[in-house]
């Protein structure tokens, strides 16, 4: 039997920015990163945003893995790992990448770095590591194989699971006791289909009701459509969100769903409603540059150049505030909490590093996130803290992200069923007739 040839995979920048930790991802497998990389790392290094951190981060690792060694030289990445070296873009004298395509581009030295190694390591696999699908064909045209990096990647199949259940066929008694009581001992009528937090419609023949599944008292509680704010649930789904963004034992919520669904105005609205329970309220959007071009090309000082990203945040406070005449008591509280500073709408690289002590945290459009960024967030929540986060895992804006990577999609994958966390996948758009068949048709 033939030995399994030994694998040496070369990580492009993209990789060790979406995830610092990649480096110590591939099992006993080799690792290597091109000098261009360490090059690029340089250039982010500096400032606030998320790739600049994980440039820091990366490069704080790779400091502390050298020692005072040669990174010229394999060096161990611990017990059960791989080996890691930094590799030049001297050309092979067979093939380059620069010959092929155009000089001075960091891409095709990376290439170049990778046809090194396999010219140096005849009898490895070298395998190009990058999320960027452009180089990843270049790769492939040169006889490198190339490959997407999958660690944290969500499977396409639990994406596309929704999060409200419906079950047939129950006894009329089911139905008559939740009605009169409110609630029901769960008493296996959810069978496999039990989950913590879950959302129910439960039917027997035309009688139906709509049910969430309370894990602490293993109970089947009924949900009905109640205005919060002035904003009343148009259907199901989003009768559930409101339930799981009023619930105080659940303290992450991820609303999923298509523009117009209702995923922020909802979250807004639930917030303004459990102002007194919480000192602040923040919603927060990542910025996702226009074309690719950074904020700093926009004219005007900083808030000129981060307004049109946080238009849509204040388009929705404007409109629950319509929903109240200027002399009523609750649009009279919105700006009262607005001057007090008591909502915060802001980018979200402005609140990084903060710890979140006693408020409502809604992010928006976090599909735009890494699942490192999420997973940062979360873990920076103080008492008395409630983290929504919402989004379209399928309306990626940032170029190394897709639908089964981003940090909505891991954040569902990983945390369905905690006892802490609820998922509401919102289905039908109600912004308007005509943006409901852009959706649907377009």
């Amino acid at each position: 039997m033939a030995k399994k040839k030994e694998k040496i995979f070369v990580l492009d920048t993209s990789v060790l920015i979406h995830d610092h930790q990649a480096i110590t991802n591939f099992d006993n497998n080799h690792v290597a990163i091109p000098i261009t990389v360490l090059e690029e790392l340089d250039k982010f290094k500096v400032g606030n945003d998320s790739k600049n951190f994980s440039a820091r981060e990366v490069i704080r690792f790779i400091d502390k893995l050298s020692g005072s060694g040669s990174l010229m030289n394999w060096i161990s990445l611990g017990p059960k790992k791989g080996k890691f070296k930094v590799v030049l873009d001297t050309n092979p004298k067979d093939l380059n990448a620069e010959s092929v395509y155009a000089m001075g581009k960091n891409d095709h030295k990376i290439i170049n770095a990778a046809l090194v190694l396999k010219t140096e390591e005849k009898d490895k696999d070298i395998i190009l590591i990058t999320k960027d699908i452009n180089l990843r064909i270049k790769a492939k045209a040169l006889g490198i194989p190339a490959e997407d990096y999958e660690t944290g990647k969500v499977s396409a199949d639990n994406l596309e699971d929704a999060s409200t259940v419906t079950v047939e066929n129950l006894e009329s008694d089911i139905i008559r006791e939740i009605f009169t009581r409110g609630k029901i001992d769960e008493s296996g009528i959810l069978g496999t289909k039990k989950i913590a937090n879950g959302y129910y419609i439960l039917k027997n023949g035309k009688s139906s009701s709509l049910a969430y599944y309370n894990p602490l008292v293993d109970q089947l509680e009924r949900i009905e459509k109640e205005f919060v704010y002035g904003i009343k649930p148009k259907n199901a789904e989003q009768a559930f969100a409101l339930n799981a963004l009023m619930n105080p034992n659940i303290k992450l919520v991820a609303l999923q769903g298509v523009a117009g669904t209702g995923k922020t105005l909802l979250a807004l609205a639930s917030a303004l409603e459990q102002s007194k329970a919480y000192q602040q309220i923040v919603l927060a959007r990542p910025i996702v540059p226009l074309s690719n071009k950074e904020i700093g090309y926009l004219p005007g000082d900083a808030a000129d150049k981060i307004g049109p990203y946080m238009e849509p945040l204040w388009d929705n406070l404007k409109f629950i505030k319509s929903q109240f005449g200027e002399n009523e008591k609750k649009h009279k509280a919105i700006l009262e909490m607005e001057q007090q500073g008591k909502i915060v709408i802001t980018p979200l690289a402005f609140i990084r590093g903060r710890s979140f002590t006693n408020m409502m945290f809604i992010i928006d459009e976090s599909q735009n996130l890494t699942p490192h960024e999420v997973k940062t967030i979360i873990t920076r929540a103080g008492e008395n803290t409630k983290i929504v986060f919402t989004g379209d895992c399928h309306q990626i804006d940032t170029p190394y992200l897709d639908e089964n990577s981003n940090g909505l999609a891991y954040l569902i994958d990983r945390l369905r069923g905690q006892q802490l966390f609820a998922h509401v996948k919102l289905e039908k758009g109600e912004r308007s007739e005509l943006a409901n068949m852009a959706n649907e048709l377009l």
